[in-house]
């Protein structure tokens, strides 16, 4: 293989990428919406005030109503003697929004409730509802005992225990973690480098086929030999993809600190960790002691101690095997059709592996060593995908070494073998290609 003539593939096929408006527009959009969804939920907590509902209340209980307060959500007005019907027909002309019916108690000294609203209430002011009835008849059963003091004794047994998690080194050395913080890095990550080998393994096809079906290919293998202008594709589009990902991680952050900046979220953050320390802290606690303790500093301890480093250079890595090993495969379907419609039969054994260690993904935060995840990160065609969300867990050198060997091995293999149909596949027009064509022009010599 020439790689003077590679190289010239390489850089046609680049600059052909990034010159297109669609590169343009999905390297400044899809920022915009990665900004947008760190940033939108702060600003809808900072600005969005909840509509306060005015409830009507009939209790023929005559336990539950002391229990409904009113609140910036909702504003109760008790109704008990009133008709039911009356009400519901005459909603709007009371102002009021929704209609809350308490049942009389029954043989089980319980209630049941029935709301009624022109448009759905909400879960949040159900809940609520729930919540208040169920309160009123946990007090009314305790003061059918006459026990002295039950009430007291009730609120005493009751417990909130929390859990504390802590993760030892090598030296047996604890420090505080968050399961909830490596369970977010796993999904992320793995949703990544599936996203960039579907997107630009799926790229790579449709430009050999475009190419093919244009005849532009007829040219260009007069020039160079076709494995030449298989490479060169690739790389080229590989080349691609890493400059979009540099891009799209630098605008999003420019774009966080830049919102930051104007809306102040920042501070905003700053002061629920203040609120959690204060809270913490009441029972006489030292800085350092509410310090620990307060959530934020929980997730900033959990991400210190995640293995940045290994992380970083493991998601390069399988990011770019992956999509070595996804690109051949696809580049080889893309030569053996003329149009994209009748590359969705041959699609389907590249794509399923490929959804296939999405899938496990999900399994990796629940039980990352689990036989089914281990292997998921060992078979070449789900190991990029899944090894990148077992990482964050803690994974053995040794491990990541055999799984990144094994998938350089299998991508050296499949690029061979996808060599050999693309040399063939790329000039034949005119016939709709089968897996027994592409088996017959792997075996060519």
């Amino acid at each position: 293989m020439n790689l003077q003539k590679t190289g010239i593939v390489i850089t046609r096929e680049y600059l052909n990428k990034v010159k297109k408006k669609s590169f343009l527009i999905t390297t400044f959009v899809v920022p915009i919406l990665f900004a947008a969804i760190c940033i939108l939920p702060s600003i809808l907590m900072m600005n969005v005030k909840e509509k306060s509902q005015k409830v009507a209340v009939v209790d023929y209980s005559g336990i539950v109503i002391p229990y409904f307060e009113n609140t910036e959500s909702a504003e109760f007005t008790d109704c008990t003697g009133e008709d039911p019907t009356e009400l519901k027909n005459q909603l709007k002309d009371r102002g009021f929004d929704v209609l809350v019916v308490v049942s009389q108690l029954d043989s089980v000294k319980s209630v049941s409730v029935q709301t009624y609203s022109k448009k759905p209430a909400g879960v949040d002011f159900s809940e609520n509802i729930k919540s208040k009835a169920n309160k009123a008849v946990e007090q009314y059963r305790i003061s059918t005992y006459e026990i002295s003091g039950l009430d007291q004794i009730m609120k005493d047994v009751k417990a909130n225990v929390k859990v504390n998690e802590f993760t030892l080194d090598e030296k047996g050395n604890a420090t505080v973690s968050e399961s909830g913080i490596y369970m977010v890095i796993s999904m992320v990550l793995g949703m990544m480098i599936y996203m960039f080998i579907a997107m630009f393994g799926a790229s790579v096809m449709s430009s050999v086929i475009e190419e093919k079906s244009s005849r532009v290919v007829e040219v260009l293998v007069s020039s160079v030999k076709a494995t030449e202008l298989m490479f060169g594709k690739i790389i080229g589009i590989a080349l691609v993809a890493l400059t979009q990902f540099l891009l799209w991680i630098i605008l999003t952050l420019i774009l966080v600190l830049g919102a930051n900046a104007i809306f102040g979220l920042s501070g905003m953050v700053s002061s629920t960790d203040m609120m959690s320390m204060t809270q913490t802290g009441m029972g006489g606690m030292d800085m350092a002691a509410m310090t620990q303790n307060s959530e934020v500093s929980v997730i900033f301890t959990t991400l210190s101690h995640i293995p940045w480093g290994t992380m970083i250079v493991s998601f390069l890595i399988y990011f770019v095997l992956g999509y070595l090993l996804y690109a051949s495969m696809y580049a080889a379907i893309g030569s053996a059709v003329e149009n994209e419609a009748d590359s969705q039969q041959l699609q389907l054994p590249v794509t399923i592996p490929l959804m296939l260690g999405f899938f496990i993904v999900f399994f990796a935060f629940k039980n990352p060593e689990s036989g089914v995840v281990f292997w998921g990160s060992m078979i070449p065609f789900t190991s990029p995908i899944v090894m990148i969300a077992r990482i964050p867990y803690g994974v053995p050198v040794w491990e990541i070494l055999v799984s990144v060997l094994v998938l350089l091995a299998t991508f050296v293999l499949m690029a061979w073998a996808s060599a050999k149909i693309y040399k063939a596949g790329i000039l034949m027009f005119g016939k709709k290609s089968s897996w027994g064509d592409l088996w017959k022009w792997l075996k060519q010599k």
